[in-house]
């Protein structure tokens, strides 16, 4: 015991400093340069303020946005890798990402412009669609036995992102050329946030998320040997898989409304940190949700300014990233 909260400390404390730094480091760099000196500048009004303005309205809202939608997508990937016991296993896996597109596609689309609280219809129609498949998948797996059955879990996710998919392309169809290069863009996965109020929107479904986060190490642990076998050891494998889908579901809708999909972060952060802290889930899960936080702001940094003043979309950064990365390691560990 005293090994595994020793270990537990300096784990949480090492990824703890990366993502700090990153939350310190990546808000002050830019295309334009700012001083800290005149953001702070009591003597100015932040109404003339260009630094302060360009830190705390066009840098800050997308840096925390990363944080959050990297921790969220880290977490679910490490969940569902559990849950299905399949280490292919990513938060697109059960149609909740795919769902969320085609909820933001339909918004793009048809132009809803109903604003709740100060947020867009995209990320409220996006955060819908996700709930919407995360509602049909989980009736098909509970429809025929008590609990979830995995293998009908992970063919219905399959299917219903297949299904999705093919409204999104007729989606994009439908619409003309201005709102198809929107919906285009938004599916590359961008973190072009301008104001907070997406974030505080989304905030008490991660709460939520990752409240039910913490009650999931052990089964996980057990759950991954078999259900059986998680059984035998005292673990209400019917409750534990529940708790599982909706939680990693519900961090996956809240993501993928924010950032639109981006790729790898829920499949490589899983596997980068279990090269480096172990399988054990009571370290797995903090740590990949604090390195995919991490990761996902470094990323967005070299999308905004690798060919500045043009902004690459996160999620070809992302994949540029981790599919290179995810067959090294795949070659490493044969």
């Amino acid at each position: 015991m005293t090994t595994i909260r020793t270990r537990m400390i300096v784990t949480v404390a090492a990824f703890g400093s990366l993502l700090a730094l990153a939350l310190v480091l990546a808000p002050l760099v830019g295309s334009t340069s700012i001083a800290l000196g005149r953001v702070f500048d009591r003597s100015v009004r932040f109404a003339d303020n260009v630094d302060a303005q360009i830190l705390f309205v066009a840098r800050l809202p997308r840096v925390l946005a990363a944080a959050m939608v990297g921790a969220s997508l880290a977490s679910a990937g490490v969940v569902f890798q559990a849950l299905l016991r399949n280490p292919l296993a990513t938060p697109d896996t059960l149609g909740v990402s795919s769902g969320a597109a085609l909820g933001a596609m339909l918004a793009i689309t048809f132009h809803f412009d109903v604003a709740i609280a100060g947020v867009p219809a995209i990320p409220l129609a996006s955060f819908a669609g996700s709930l919407g498949a995360l509602a049909i998948v989980y009736a098909l797996a509970t429809a025929r036995r008590r609990g979830l059955s995995t293998t009908v879990l992970l063919l219905a996710g399959v299917t219903m992102t297949a299904f999705f998919s093919a409204l999104i392309l007729f989606t994009q169809y439908l619409a003309d050329f201005t709102d198809t290069f929107r919906t285009v863009r938004w599916l590359m996965g961008m973190l072009d946030i301008g104001s907070y109020a997406p974030l505080v929107a989304v905030l008490p479904m991660l709460i939520v998320a990752f409240a039910m986060f913490a009650t999931l190490p052990r089964p996980l642990d057990l759950i991954s040997l078999g259900t059986d076998a998680a059984a035998a050891r005292g673990v209400d494998v019917v409750r534990a898989e529940r708790v599982a889908l909706i939680s990693a579901s519900l961090a996956t809708g809240a993501a993928v409304s924010i950032s639109g999909p981006v790729a790898f972060v829920g499949l490589v952060v899983p596997h980068v940190v279990r090269l480096m802290v172990g399988s054990d889930h009571r370290l797995v899960l903090p740590a990949s949700a604090l390195f995919g936080a991490a990761f996902l702001i470094g990323c967005d940094l070299v999308a905004r300014t690798l060919f500045s003043p043009l902004e690459v979309p996160v999620g070809i950064v992302t994949a540029l990233i981790g599919g290179p990365f995810f067959l090294w390691l795949l070659l490493r560990r044969a």
